[in-house]
């Protein structure tokens, strides 16, 4: 009796080459990576690289929408947790608490891709669609709380958190993320009714 055997490579040819994409351009950079290396930590060819990516840029905005589903999808599962928005506001500051320690440890992927892509273009409009969405959600969970300006709440909230992360990338995330919660805290306390 023969058998062969296959080896088959774990994940679509696709979703390897965003996984690659997603730990080389958040590690190192989106311009200092290239496709070739994208195309090699992959285990792909160049050929299957542009079928499912229209170039790099295509690989870079499939990047970023992982990373806004992602952060979506955090929120998603806080609503589950709980529909009244003062414990959802809590939620969101321990998941960004917990962010900045254990996940995006390199800063925030949206700030960093905005420093490498400094004109407009797609890029630039999906990070300033995402940010949309951030500031909206949260302006709505203070609304729902019932805090002071949910305006400036969102817009502060959204401004905390963009520092926690490029901060705890420079500080340290042990430092950061407890001053982020203690800020941000501080900041909703200081808008309730």
């Amino acid at each position: 009796m023969t058998t062969t055997t296959t080896t088959v490579r774990p994940g679509s040819a696709r979703q390897r080459l965003l996984d690659a994409a997603t730990e080389l351009f958040y590690r190192e950079g989106i311009h200092s990576v290239g496709v070739d290396r994208i195309i090699e930590t992959a285990g792909v060819t160049r050929a299957t690289m542009y079928k499912q990516f229209a170039g790099k840029e295509g690989l870079v905005l499939a990047y970023l929408q992982g990373e806004d589903v992602e952060l979506r999808g955090l929120f998603a599962l806080a609503a589950e947790a709980s529909d009244d928005p003062a414990v959802l506001l809590d939620l969101v500051v321990d998941g960004i608490a917990h962010d900045i320690r254990e996940r995006h440890t390199r800063g925030c992927p949206f700030i960093n891709a905005a420093a490498e892509y400094p004109d407009q273009g797609p890029v630039r409009d999906l990070i300033a669609v995402h940010r949309e969405w951030f500031r909206e959600t949260l302006r709505q969970l203070a609304e729902g709380a019932q805090l002071r300006d949910p305006d400036a709440v969102a817009a502060s909230l959204v401004l905390l958190r963009d520092a926690a992360l490029v901060g705890g990338y420079l500080d340290g995330q042990n430092r950061v993320a407890p001053a982020f919660a203690r800020t941000a805290r501080d900041l909703i306390a200081a808008h309730g009714r």
